[in-house]
């Protein structure tokens, strides 16, 4: 089983920057595929990047060159950096680990920002 916790949410102007974190503990060595998602009030989970064990990431097209994913194996560590923030990228952020047969998700980190 694989533990998730999330960090480095908080409230930033629109333009600004945040970095989250997601330390995993466990067995993380089974996470294939990596990622974090963000669900927005009223609205459903979405996925924000995900990286496939290797180093393939995929991206929204609503992130795409603004966020970039990173993952440190030796650590087990992942990392999201936010650049050029919008209000609507408030949300909170989640960080996900898929095995192949199930998902573990971490208790979310809140990014506020504000126009």
């Amino acid at each position: 089983q694989v533990q998730l916790v999330e960090s480095g949410g908080g409230l930033v102007q629109a333009g600004g920057s945040l970095r989250l974190a997601c330390a995993a503990s466990g067995s993380t060595v089974s996470c294939n595929i990596m990622g974090w998602y963000r669900q927005a009030p009223g609205k459903q989970r979405e996925l924000v990047a995900i990286i496939s064990s290797g180093t393939r990431i995929n991206y929204a097209d609503s992130v795409k060159g603004r966020f970039t994913l990173s993952r440190d194996n030796a650590r087990n560590m992942m990392y999201l950096q936010m650049n050029s923030l919008k209000p609507e990228d408030t949300a909170v952020y989640y960080c996900n680990c898929f095995t192949g047969a199930r998902h573990s998700w971490g208790q979310g980190t809140q990014v506020t920002v504000s126009s």
